[in-house]
């Protein structure tokens, strides 16, 4: 395959990570949490982060956050990233707690701002799973 058909920006799935996916194309934001210390953790494990606990269940997040810090890419030479420049990478703090990579969508560059709230929403592209990214 060449790089020019190589696609970084989606995911493959597997038996664990079903749920999540199939949550995303439904709408919804899903995590995971630990029941043996009670945090909620993202990117979903089959154990938590903290403490190891194997005793981790999916949960359904509110689709809440907080923008923590951003960038916006000017130039990026994988496809499909360069179709899209620019674009805004970034760190939310989701209300369940965890922190997460994601984009910002739908915004003026000029009205972000640390601390700014967003809610989930999702990128379907044909031939790929819904991906979770954040909105003003």
């Amino acid at each position: 395959m060449t790089t020019a058909a190589l696609r970084f920006d989606l995911p493959e799935p597997d038996d664990f990570t079903r749920p999540y996916w199939d949550a995303a194309a439904g709408g919804h934001l899903l995590l995971r949490r630990c029941h043996a210390c009670g945090k909620a953790h993202h990117y979903p494990r089959e154990f938590c982060p903290r403490c190891w606990s194997e005793d981790v269940t999916w949960e359904r997040a509110s689709g809440r956050a907080t923008l923590y810090t951003w960038s916006v890419v000017h130039r990026n030479d994988l496809p499909p990233f360069g179709a899209r420049v620019p674009y805004t990478a970034a760190v939310v703090d989701l209300a369940e707690g965890p922190r997460m990579m994601t984009e910002i969508v739908d915004y003026a560059e000029s009205d972000l701002a640390i601390g700014m709230e967003l809610g989930v929403t999702f990128r379907h592209e044909e031939g790929g799973e819904a991906v979770p990214v954040f909105r003003p």
